[in-house]
């Protein structure tokens, strides 16, 4: 069945707010609106009854009234006795408290006598005609001060006249209005005792669930400790139990993914460390062995250039002489690459000056490098990381970006040290890098994330195709005593 678009809005507008309300004040809604809607109900429902039953009962009164009055004054009538007549109608009126008025009229449409005194309405004695036969004829008036039911008896088939009592509802209205308050009051009470029960009731089904809700907002903020209490062997309680197995199991798994971060994260300082290390070890080679032995090999090559006199032998050592200054040079280089000497000697501000310098000269880049770090000597750890981390930044530029201008900027914060590299360059889609479309770029990227990890710190890469991009890096300044430490515990790994 086809449901029209805007009751489908309608409906979807009201399961938005009804689900938006908590489960506590549904339940007292729903408790009070059916003990609203019961009690309005059965007011409503009374009151008719009521209502109709006590309208007959008035136009019975009324008959009843009007042939006992006619019975009892056709003698008097006769006898033209208007003092009895005036008593009988005083009579009647004091004997029943609905009786409104009564008047008695002769065979001629004339007033007798009457309980209005001298202010007798004269339509009154029109408005209810009644032929001579009839039994009785009851009409409704409405008045200022209600109803009344008009009752017209003919005496003796018209012949002495007519007997009229009116009956008024106020006694009715009254009567309607005690039990009608009686009911709404009622209504009340089993509303409030409703309430009660229900908030009761509600207490009991909602306090598990909160502590549910609570707890397992604690185990998404990783605080696998929290445990529920089991209120009831119903369902909650069944829920409880197995949320209390589900954090356990959550728990044990915890535990096994931090040994095995802790256990990775020893492994690639180890990496990282015993790399630096075979790093250093190859730099101080080529810089202490081969670049000795390429220069003793130059000077021998100058001597025999200018100590023999045949000219393609001069030749030759002049070429020869030119591709070892150029292979010295090229050793030189790997050298610095592989761990430059500046960084131990000097620290990270000399080391990078000189990274700039020959990445500008090898690649026709513009770098602008801005270094505010009071301190002149960093630790080992973080002066190794950050360059390598620069140094990898520098090598994605000159490989993929196509820059023109690159600045690198690093500053102390307080005991955090931030640096930020950004080029001009054609950008790239981090989504992509992101899903491994490129995996060496992504290789690169990735080992900058892993090298400031183990320091506790974090890197940030923003780029968009045709706008450049930028490295946010920012890395723990770690304490003199925590950096020897960290140095025993990888000298001994």
């Amino acid at each position: 069945m086809q449901i029209h678009p805007s009751l489908r809005n309608l409906l979807q507008r009201f399961w938005d707010i009804a689900g938006g309300v908590s489960v506590r004040s549904k339940i007292l809604g729903i408790v009070l609106g059916l003990v609203l809607l019961l009690g309005l109900g059965i007011t409503v429902q009374v009151r008719q009854a009521l209502t109709q039953t006590m309208a007959a009962q008035l136009a019975e009164q009324s008959v009843s009234v009007a042939r006992d009055l006619a019975a009892r004054s056709t003698d008097l009538i006769l006898l033209n006795d208007l003092f009895a007549l005036h008593r009988l109608l005083q009579e009647t009126k004091a004997n029943n408290q609905n009786v409104a008025y009564a008047f008695l009229l002769d065979s001629q449409g004339h007033v007798l006598a009457s309980t209005f005194g001298e202010t007798f309405p004269v339509d009154l004695i029109t408005a209810n005609p009644i032929e001579p036969t009839a039994h009785h004829r009851t009409l409704i008036f409405a008045t200022n001060q209600g109803y009344v039911w008009d009752t017209a008896v003919p005496i003796l088939e018209g012949q002495v006249g007519v007997a009229r009592v009116g009956l008024s509802d106020t006694s009715l209205r009254a009567t309607l209005t005690t039990i009608t308050n009686q009911l709404l009051l009622t209504t009340a009470l089993v509303s409030l005792i409703g309430v009660t029960a229900a908030t009761f009731l509600t207490w009991i089904l909602t306090r598990p669930i909160l502590d549910l809700a609570q707890a397992a907002q604690a185990v998404a903020r990783g605080d696998f400790t929290q445990r529920v209490k089991r209120w009831a062997n119903d369902e909650i309680g069944e829920l409880a139990t197995a949320f209390n197995q589900m954090v356990g199991e959550l728990a044990k798994a915890d535990e096994i993914r931090r040994e095995r971060e802790i256990l990775r994260r020893q492994l690639l300082e180890k990496v990282i460390v015993t790399q630096e290390e075979e790093r250093k070890r190859i730099a101080r080679e080529l810089h202490d062995s081969t670049s000795q032995t390429l220069t003793s090999l130059i000077m021998g090559l100058k001597v025999m250039e200018s100590s023999c006199s045949d000219l393609n032998i001069q030749l030759q050592a002049h070429d020869l002489r030119q591709i070892a200054a150029q292979t010295l040079e090229e050793v030189h280089d790997l050298a610095m690459q592989l761990r430059p000497r500046l960084l131990d000697d000097l620290g990270l501000r000399a080391a990078l000056e000189r990274l700039v310098k020959e990445w500008q000269m090898r690649h026709r880049l513009s770098i602008d490098l801005m270094y505010h770090v009071p301190h002149e000597r960093l630790p080992d750890v973080v002066e190794t990381a950050l360059y390598r981390i620069i140094q990898e930044a520098l090598t994605n530029v000159a490989r993929h970006a196509q820059a023109r201008n690159v600045s690198v900027l690093i500053e102390q914060r307080g005991e955090e040290l931030v640096a930020v590299v950004e080029d001009d360059g054609v950008g790239f889609d981090i989504s992509r890098i992101e899903m491994g479309d490129s995996a060496q770029a992504h290789l690169g990227l990735a080992g900058m994330q892993e090298r400031a990890a183990l320091l506790g710190g974090t890197i940030t890469f923003e780029s968009e195709i045709g706008r450049g991009t930028s490295i946010y890096i920012q890395l723990p300044i770690p304490k003199a005593e925590e950096n020897e430490v960290e140095n025993y515990d990888f000298a001994r790994g």
